[in-house]
């Protein structure tokens, strides 16, 4: 839960840059948004799930 609220945080905070600095129009953020509620809803989800914990694991586990 702690991740995918994270993720929503991020990806709207570069959705609303992108919007603000011109690269991104409104449409486009609309058609995406769109785009994830129906991702979300269908067969694909558990699997593009699973590969963001997985990446959020493999990126948490670099040490510097």
């Amino acid at each position: 839960m702690a991740i995918s609220i994270s993720a929503v945080v991020l990806l709207a905070s570069l959705v609303f840059v992108l919007v603000s600095k011109g690269g991104l129009k409104a449409g486009q953020a609309i058609v995406s948004v769109l785009l994830g509620f129906y991702l979300a809803g269908s067969s694909v989800a558990p699997t593009i799930s699973e590969a963001t914990t997985n990446v959020a694991q493999m990126i948490s586990g670099i040490t510097f």
